[in-house]
């Protein structure tokens, strides 16, 4: 067993393993420890723990000692240069015309050396930019070319979730995600539902895989051919996380019923023909597969079933809820006032039962039509028009009237 302490250099970055050195470090303390680069500034994020030696690799790198308020003085004054570092890089590549995109800019500790972290879809010949930033800085440079993840962990952000990113977050290394995760996962395989702020396929895909590809070997496939509580059908879809299917009865045209995968058994997995020479068992044979979560499932989450079902209308007819229910008169009293109360008459026959309702018998129309009025007062002076006088002359449009005003041919003049 071996004692470490696990130290992060930057938000979101990975861990490494120091050796305490005797020291006692607890969790988010600052402390001063050795690389192969020189002294750095860290972060514990793990106290001291006994490990496994084959987890470590030796030899450890030992802890120098706490960081002290001289340390950290010196930690914020590096950040402060850092932003003028980056301003000054970013005028020098514009000048020389460079093909890049600066992300990030880091001092070491000691401030002997500065690092720049830039993107670009190519190669990049900055042989001229190092020089120019060595004369101006008067230290170590180098840049390092980086990818689109690694700048969205560097630059941070908030993902589609609502979440901060996960690479900025928690993630120390970043996990190979394949298209082939989602099409498990039955999810849309449009790029902009899939994909993060950086362009990439999303690290959470590789979050509930190993789940899918569990439940994916207890369900049958799609278009597989097998047997339920009710028959034999084809299954039409499948739900890994209910681990439920539907499936499409071959001797019953309603919709595909519900069963869990417990209750199917696979015939033919997969597409494919009708098995030659199957015949389905008998019903008692099938009528085993059927279990209570299932017909709890189908039935909605109700514990009660048909049996329970008939039970409860047949107390309801017993009970006479089906009847007519008669009100006495004084509870009509507050009925809105619409079609049904014309008059004080109307509103006494619908106190009556139904089947004691006298015919009303329809009041006659003693208003004539507007028209009738007006064709007996002003009789009509144009000839008798076909279908009674009631009808209207039709408008002939101008432009379809005949020549000369519509009186048709005019006879010769002698």
């Amino acid at each position: 067993m071996t004692e470490i302490i696990s130290v992060r250099f930057r938000p979101g970055g990975k861990q490494y393993y120091f050796d305490p050195a005797g020291l006692a470090v607890s969790e988010g303390q600052s402390v001063i420890v050795e690389t192969g680069k020189g002294l750095e500034y860290g972060s514990c994020v793990k106290r001291n723990t006994m490990v496994e030696d084959e987890a470590v690799v030796q030899p450890l790198r030992p802890v120098v000692r706490l960081a002290t308020e001289k340390d950290e003085k010196q930690v914020r004054e590096n950040r402060g240069k850092e932003k003028e570092a980056l301003r000054v890089c970013q005028q020098l590549v514009e000048r020389h015309g460079l093909d890049m995109k600066l992300v990030q800019v880091e001092y070491s500790f000691d401030g002997n050396k500065i690092l720049f972290f830039f993107t670009s879809d190519g190669r990049v010949d900055f042989r001229a930019l190092v020089k120019d930033l060595a004369s101006i800085f008067r230290a170590r440079i180098e840049l390092r070319q980086i990818g689109v993840r690694d700048e969205a962990r560097m630059l941070g952000g908030f993902g589609i979730c609502g979440k901060p990113f996960c690479c900025a977050q928690f993630l120390d290394e970043f996990q190979p995600v394949s298209i082939k995760m989602a099409k498990t996962q039955n999810l849309s395989l449009n790029p902009t539902k899939i994909s993060g702020t950086c362009g990439r396929l999303m690290c959470c895909l590789k979050y509930e895989q190993g789940a899918y590809e569990d439940a994916v070997k207890r369900c049958p496939k799609q278009e597989s051919f097998v047997e339920c509580p009710d028959g034999a059908g084809t299954v039409s879809a499948v739900n890994l996380l209910k681990e439920q299917v539907k499936v499409r009865l071959e001797d019953s045209t309603e919709q595909p019923r519900s069963y869990l995968t417990e209750e199917v058994r696979v015939v033919r997995s997969g597409k494919g023909k009708r098995p030659e020479g199957y015949e389905p068992p008998p019903k008692a044979e099938l009528e085993k597969l059927r279990t209570q979560e299932g017909e709890r499932v189908r039935n909605g989450g109700r514990p009660e079933g048909p049996a329970d079902l008939s039970q409860v209308l047949d107390r309801y007819l017993s009970e006479g809820a089906g009847q007519t229910r008669q009100q006495p008169e004084g509870q009509r009293q507050g009925n809105r006032r619409g079609r049904n109360s014309h008059s004080n008459q109307n509103r006494a026959a619908q106190n009556q039962p139904r089947q004691e309702r006298a015919p009303q018998p329809r009041p006659q129309q003693q208003n004539q039509p507007r028209l009738q009025k007006q064709a007996q007062s002003q009789p009509f002076q144009g000839g008798e028009a076909k279908g009674g006088q009631n009808q209207k002359r039709r408008y002939r449009p101008h432009h379809r009237r005949k020549p000369g005003g519509g009186q048709g041919p005019q006879p010769p003049q002698s």
